[in-house]
């Protein structure tokens, strides 16, 4: 029996790419970085090196998408889809024990 199932064309998208580009957007929007920061307890000139941090990636990813409105702005400004922006911060905050998925 054949299937009519053709697997999807969509490439892997590297999360690191993905982290970076939602940095990126935090920075050009003024309310939210400074929001961002403030929560983190980053200073401006700590980004830079922050950005090597899986932690600090984590709270960012988890900051963006704790937000619906902001992750769909984010996709809608940067063209990024969805389940792209999902599998970057499940890549950077896989689920925990209580989530029921491991």
């Amino acid at each position: 029996m054949q299937s009519n199932f053709k697997p999807s064309k969509q490439h892997a998208v590297d999360p690191q790419q993905t982290a970076i580009a939602v940095l990126a957007w935090l920075a050009n929007e003024q309310d939210l970085f400074g929001r961002f920061l403030a929560l983190t307890g980053v200073e401006p000139s700590q980004v830079r090196h922050a950005i090597n941090d899986p932690g600090f990636l984590s709270g960012m990813m988890d900051f963006l998408m704790n937000h619906e409105p902001t992750a769909m702005a984010f996709c809608e400004a940067t063209g990024t889809p969805p389940d792209v922006l999902n599998a970057a911060w499940l890549h950077f905050s896989p689920p925990g024990l209580g989530s029921g998925e491991y």
